[in-house]
């Protein structure tokens, strides 16, 4: 360096002594510079002591020289002890040269940088504070350095400028919080450890409300959350729970909102082999879970987003437990925020100044309107695939419940094939508890909701059909389903007379009484989608054979416990009456016959057929009879339940001119099986009647007569064996007793107006058919046309 130069006030020997390559000369020219500093402080003369300070900076601490850099960085920390308390006035022109000495490449330079820095800050102390993000800044890079000794100076300073901070009341976080929200992304691990130790002092810190920020830098905490080191996710974690504790504390201040997009990201993990992602996760959904329990319905017009998150986690095996427990709370909240309200249109809507015309005819909304609640502002790039919370525009409520947004995320879970089942459960109760809460709204969704509902019977658990079947069942008989149009579903003419309150009526032919609905006051009322469901319903039996084999009965059993068992028969026999392939409907009628024979559920629907002693119960009979006609052996059963005997033994006489295959005779062998089952304990007891009862006696010998030598036949035969001789019967009350029976038949018949040789004839219509197209499917397998039967 030319030491010819100027450098007053400066001397000659203080100069020679700056760029000395020792430092014990060095430090004797810098206690020279704070003799000479120290006289200039007691003159008031500023002009000399900035003189001084920018010649250590400009000439030494910022030269080429590296021995006259660290001369110059001993000499401004001597500047700064001499100026003591007025260093402040001076802070700019000492800190800028010595933190630029933080980048040098010397490691040696870099500490002597970070010894010179830790004297000026420690001398300045408060005044230090409106430099703070230089000094932060600068600190952020030596907590990296791969020098221990820099990297244990830097630790020095870093604590002395917490003191500071932490004694202050003046620190200015409004400046200090971009610069935090820029570091908290490093990837580096001692620059995180560096970040979080500092979040967590100012966390701590009475007067600074850090709170107020959280927004800003809660994403980058969750990534902090996933760094390798145990030491740093353990601080993270600490710094995380403080914040909830004081979140808990003062729920009102909270920004909740601008949150909450965040915790939806880091509910979903991306790599789930990371052990640290499911820290991650399971953080982020405890804190959605105070969330959502503490703004409660101002949650709403973010639930959407929210589930995108919660509902996998709910089929996360014992592994995350923990993460599915909270999940669940999630869930179990959110679910309870939607009440009835939410089903009335939000107030522009009743002003009529945003809405379309066609969703006030209760239609589904346009593509565009669901893109506009979906679309969220999102600042920070990299998140693909991620379901995002829309911030509340400021005309439109707060609490609005997100029903559009909610109905795609759950029909999107129901149409993904790796949905968990505990997932799909719960999508279902979810829609159960939408139907239920909001009828009118969700109507809206049900058309495109409808395929997938129907395509969820054939999942593999039966706690899902059950959950898809009670959604089902509220769809057929919400009255908010209710459209003028209820033969329109498939183009077919609806005439069903289904067993409905006066209050809502369907649009239908009227019932041939009322009394079909005095005696049933608990009977749901069908709307619209109950027909259509019924058509699918068979519609989806008929295309897959294994559902209705294996899940059929299951199916139709639960149906009838959730809806009236007579509209579900009812409504089955009047559309398999049109059903063109007839054998899936002599499958599906031995399948409801079954069903009404054996099943528990269906005993009021027995007791009914049993007598038809009511007009509605006649033509209950007589609609299921003209389907039953699919299968002749039903048919018999059904007249047995009926105890239209005399019917009974006219159709098995009949049965010589059928055609009689394996299949058939194994039908009458389960007829006979049945026959000995609790359900027709009457109908054995009436055995004991012979005289009034000559044709139940004949029709049974007749199923004797069809059956071959089998234990079938030797079951009926015991049976048969067992009717008593007439004349042993006989009492001296007789008279007395066939006048009280004549009068239970006559009042019966009262009722029963029925056409039986008309019946006959349909039933004879019907196996004509059956025999027509067994031939021509016989026909049409065989080589030879010449050999199709006539």
């Amino acid at each position: 360096m030319n030491t010819e130069k100027d450098f007053s006030p400066l001397t000659p020997n203080i100069v020679r002594a700056l760029n000395d390559k020792l430092y014990e000369k060095r430090k004797v020219a810098a206690l020279e510079i704070e003799k000479l500093v120290r006289e200039f402080v007691a003159q008031n003369n500023s002009t000399q002591i900035r003189h001084v300070i920018q010649i250590l900076a400009s000439e030494f601490a910022l030269s080429q020289h590296p021995h006259s850099r660290k001369g110059g960085l001993i000499g401004l920390a001597a500047c700064s002890i001499a100026l003591g308390k007025d260093s402040g006035l001076y802070l700019k022109e000492l800190i800028e040269p010595v933190l630029t000495c933080f980048n040098d490449s010397d490691s040696r330079l870099r500490y002597y940088a970070c010894e010179a820095l830790y004297n000026i800050v420690k001398v300045a102390r408060g005044a230090v504070l409106p430099h703070f993000n230089l000094l932060f800044d600068g600190l952020s890079k030596l907590a990296a350095d791969p020098d221990p000794n820099v990297k244990s100076g830097s630790e020095l300073l870093d604590r002395l400028l917490k003191d500071i901070v932490t004694e202050s009341n003046k620190f200015d976080l409004v400046a200090f919080v971009p610069l935090l929200r820029e570091r908290i992304y490093s990837n580096n691990q001692y620059a995180r450890q560096f970040i979080i130790s500092w979040i967590h002092v100012l966390e701590s810190v009475p007067d600074i409300n850090l709170l107020d920020y959280l927004p800003e830098i809660l994403d980058g905490l969750f990534q902090i959350l996933g760094d390798n080191s145990k030491e740093i996710r353990r601080t993270c974690e600490v710094v995380l729970g403080e914040f909830l504790k004081e979140i808990k504390k003062t729920p009102s201040s909270v920004k909740f909102a601008e949150m909450a997009n965040i915790l939806v990201i880091h509910c979903q993990v991306a790599d789930e082999t990371k052990l640290t992602n499911d820290l991650i996760q399971l953080t982020a959904m405890t804190w959605m879970r105070e969330f959502i329990q503490l703004a409660g319905r101002a949650v709403l017009p973010y639930s959407s987003g929210i589930l995108t998150a919660v509902l996998p986690c709910l089929s996360y095996d014992d592994r995350k437990k923990n993460t599915k427990e909270a999940a669940s709370a999630c869930n179990h909240s959110l679910m309870k925020l939607v009440t009835p309200e939410d089903d009335e249109e939000e107030e522009d809507e009743k002003s009529g100044s945003t809405v379309s015309p066609s969703r006030e005819d209760g239609q589904p909304k346009t593509e565009a309107d669901s893109n506009d609640m979906l679309n969220a502002s999102q600042e920070s790039v990299g998140f693909s695939n991620i379901s995002f919370f829309t911030p509340a525009s400021a005309d439109r409520p707060q609490v609005t419940l997100d029903l559009d947004g909610i109905v795609q995320v759950l029909d999107r879970h129901l149409h993904d094939s790796s949905t968990g089942m505990m997932t799909r459960i719960a999508v279902l109760k979810w829609l159960y508890h939408l139907y239920i809460k909001t009828p009118r709204k969700m109507f809206r969704h049900t058309d495109s909701l409808f395929p997938m509902l129907l395509k969820t019977l054939s999942d593999e658990s039966d706690e899902v059909i059950l959950k898809d079947l009670e959604v089902l069942a509220e769809i057929a008989s919400s009255p908010a389903g209710q459209t003028d149009q209820v033969g329109s579903c498939d183009g077919t003419d609806n005439r069903l007379e289904l067993k409905v309150p006066d209050s809502a009526k369907l649009g239908q032919q009227p019932s041939t009484g009322s009394k079909a609905v005095d005696s049933s006051p608990s009977t749901p009322s069908m709307n619209s989608y109950f027909y259509k469901f019924m058509i699918n319903l068979l519609k989806r039996f008929s295309l897959e054979r294994k559902l209705l084999e294996n899940r059929g009965a299951f199916i139709i059993r639960q149906l009838c416990l959730l809806l009236h068992a007579e509209n579900i028969f009812h409504s089955m026999a009047d559309i398999l009456l049109k059903e063109e392939d007839l054998k899936f409907a002599s499958t599906m009628v031995q399948t409801l016959n079954t069903i009404l024979l054996t099943s528990a559920e269906l005993f009021q629907l027995r007791n009914q057929l049993k007598d038809l002693r009511s007009q509605e119960s006649c033509a209950l009979f007589c609609c299921l009879y003209r389907s039953w006609c699919h299968n002749p052996v039903a048919t018999v059963s059904l007249c047995f339940l009926t105890q239209n005997y005399k019917h009974a033994y006219d159709l098995i006489q009949k049965f010589g001119d059928l055609e009689v295959t394996v299949d058939f005779l194994m039908e009458v062998d389960k007829l006979v099986q049945l026959i000995e089952s609790p359900i027709f304990t009457y109908l054995r007891l009436q055995l004991l009647d012979v005289e009034n009862n000559p044709y139940l006696i004949k029709a049974l010998y007749g199923l004797l007569m069809l059956l071959p030598q089998s234990q079938a036949f030797q079951l009926l035969s015991h049976r048969l064996r067992c009717v008593p001789n007439p004349e042993l019967m006989r009492t001296v009350d007789e008279s007395k007793y066939m006048d009280s029976k004549q009068q239970a038949v006559s009042k019966r018949a009262s009722h029963t107006h029925m056409d039986y040789n008309e019946l006959l004839q349909h039933f004879d219509r019907v196996q004509s058919k059956h025999l027509e197209v067994r031939h021509q499917r016989s026909g049409r397998a065989s080589d030879h046309p010449d050999r199709k039967l006539m």
